[in-house]
C-alpha cells in the first residue's frame, strides 16, 4: 500500500523557508523552524523544492541573462571564474557614462545608499523623463556594504541603443508611502557595431 501524506495544519511560509535555508533567521526563529521540520514531511518537501528552485535561479543568474540584485561575493566569484564583468558604481544624485562590449559577460550597477532602518526597499528603473519602466520590489539590502548591487541583463545591454536610464532606490512603508533614498543616472552609449536589437518605447 502506498503511504499517504498528511497535510500540514500550520505550513511554514515560503519566505521563512528561504530565510531558513539562507541562514537569515534569528536563533529562536531558526530553532522553531527546525522543530517543525523534524515532524513535518510536507514542509520538509517544500524546503527541498525551495532549495532546488533557488539553486536553479542562482545558476541562471551566473549566466548574466537575468536582472537581479546580487551581493559582492557573487561578483567576486564571477571574476575568479574568469568572466568579463563591466562594473559601474554611482553615488546618490550621481551619474555615469557606461557601455558594454561584445565580449562582456556581466553588467553590474553599484548603487551607494545611505543606510536607514526601513522595512522595504524597492529598486525602480525609469526612463530619462522619469517614467517608471520596471520595479524590483523588496530588494535585499546588506547594511554593512552601504550599496545595492544590481546585475543587468547583458543580452539586453548588448542589444540596446544609446539611451539614459535612471535608477531610484525607494523606502516603502507599510501604508505604501515612498521615500527616495537615492537616484542614479546611467548614460549608456552603444559601442557594439550594427543596429540595436530593439528601440526604447
Amino acid at each position: 500500500m502506498t503511504p499517504t501524506t498528511t497535510a500540514c495544519a500550520t505550513p511554514l511560509d515560503a519566505t521563512v523557508l528561504m530565510d531558513y535555508w539562507l541562514a537569515d533567521l534569528a536563533a529562536d526563529a531558526e530553532a522553531r523552524v527546525e522543530e517543525h521540520l523534524l515532524s513535518c514531511d510536507v514542509c520538509g518537501d517544500r524546503l527541498r523544492e525551495t532549495m532546488s528552485l533557488a539553486q536553479r535561479l542562482h545558476a541562471l543568474a551566473r549566466t548574466g541573462t537575468l536582472q537581479v540584485v546580487v551581493d559582492d561575493g557573487f561578483v567576486r566569484h564571477a571574476l575568479e571564474r574568469g568572466l568579463r564583468v563591466r562594473d559601474y558604481a554611482v553615488t546618490p544624485a550621481g551619474s555615469v557614462q557606461c557601455t558594454v562590449s561584445a565580449d562582456d559577460d556581466m553588467l553590474i550597477a553599484r548603487l551607494a545608499m545611505r543606510m536607514s532602518a526601513v522595512a522595504r526597499v524597492d529598486l525602480s528603473w525609469c526612463d530619462e523623463r522619469g517614467a517608471e519602466r520596471q520595479r524590483m520590489v523588496d530588494v535585499p539590502v546588506h547594511q554593512d556594504s552601504g550599496e545595492v548591487i544590481c546585475q543587468q541583463s547583458i543580452q539586453w545591454a548588448k542589444a540596446s541603443p544609446s539611451m539614459t536610464m535612471v535608477a531610484r532606490l525607494l523606502a516603502v512603508d507599510e501604508a505604501g508611502g515612498e521615500e527616495l533614498l537615492g537616484e542614479y543616472t546611467f548614460h549608456h552609449t552603444r559601442t557594439i557595431p550594427g543596429a540595436p536589437g530593439w528601440e526604447p518605447v
